[in-house]
């Protein structure tokens, strides 16, 4: 059975959020409301759970979901050979528009998809997702929307798209028509990398990393301005595991020229597959 709470409603919110909490538990997916837009939320550490969040969504195992966390302190059990650039973006854009992409801890029993080794975090700016993800661990979440289709702004949009294959539905306000979703950042190398430009501009993220490369493949020129990047960054070279199985699913899409998760209506294609070079997948929106 299918429920939604009002979690403007703080009768509702507390009731909802122990039901969200239930159905997670159940390996059920649930709905909850994000910075950017809506998104549909697993378990992280169940397979069957994130099985079912890629069949609500009609989406592949190429196109991994991301895993939000609620605290930056997380990120220290999920990742491995966390880079010092990385924890520093952290310290300054957690919680926030800022998803990065990271080695996974080989120990972890867990199967996000075809991520080829990698996991991309991010801690929402949201109270209700930071309050649920208290509750509950990491979850892996994506777009609350069928793959192709529009994100959704509200748990009710959402409710249309994905139906029955949710069992809770988290409703906190409409999300707005202009929101950005999260830049992502490739820190799984020696030099951090852009490969998806969102919310956070590059030049804020140089305020904290001088030396991070654009997402256009321009490295930081020390006598001003920008340069091409060479070697393993150069446009069109291999890029390092995670700049690809995760574009896509990094993230609540929000802008119509965003890639992923947590655009508008529309998502551009993901950058193709950790590990194996730029290979390209086909559009997807969440």
């Amino acid at each position: 059975m299918t429920t939604t709470y009002d979690c403007t409603d703080p009768g509702q919110r507390g009731e909802g959020l122990a039901a969200a909490q239930r159905a997670l538990a159940s390996q059920q997916c649930v709905v909850l409301p994000t910075d950017t837009v809506y998104g549909i939320a697993a378990d992280a550490f169940s397979p069957r759970a994130v099985a079912a969040l890629l069949a609500a969504k009609g989406r592949g195992r190429n196109m991994p979901p991301p895993v939000l966390i609620p605290r930056p302190q997380t990120m220290e059990g999920l990742a491995t050979g966390i880079h010092p650039d990385a924890r520093a973006l952290a310290e300054a854009f957690w919680p926030g528009g800022l998803t990065l992409i990271f080695h996974a801890q080989p120990s972890l029993t867990w199967d996000l998809g075809e991520t080829f080794g990698t996991v991309a975090l991010r801690m929402p700016d949201d109270r209700v997702a930071l309050d649920l993800l208290t509750l509950t661990g990491p979850l892996a979440v994506s777009s609350a929307n069928r793959t192709g289709q529009p994100a959704a702004r509200t748990a009710d949009e959402a409710l249309g798209q994905l139906g029955g294959s949710v069992a809770v539905y988290l409703e906190d306000g409409p999300r707005a028509e202009d929101a950005v979703g999260s830049t992502i950042v490739d820190a799984t190398a020696g030099v951090l990398r852009v490969v998806r430009q969102g919310t956070l501009s590059l030049e804020r993220l140089r305020e904290v990393v001088p030396s991070i490369v654009g997402a256009d493949g321009q490295a930081p020129d020390p006598a001003g301005g920008a340069t091409p990047a060479s070697g393993a960054h150069a446009a069109g070279a291999d890029v390092p595991a995670a700049a690809d199985a995760h574009t896509v699913g990094a993230d609540l899409p929000a802008a119509a020229a965003d890639v992923q998760t947590g655009g508008t209506a529309a998502d551009a294609a993901p950058a193709g597959e950790p590990g194996r070079g730029p290979v390209r997948h086909q559009p997807d929106r969440g």
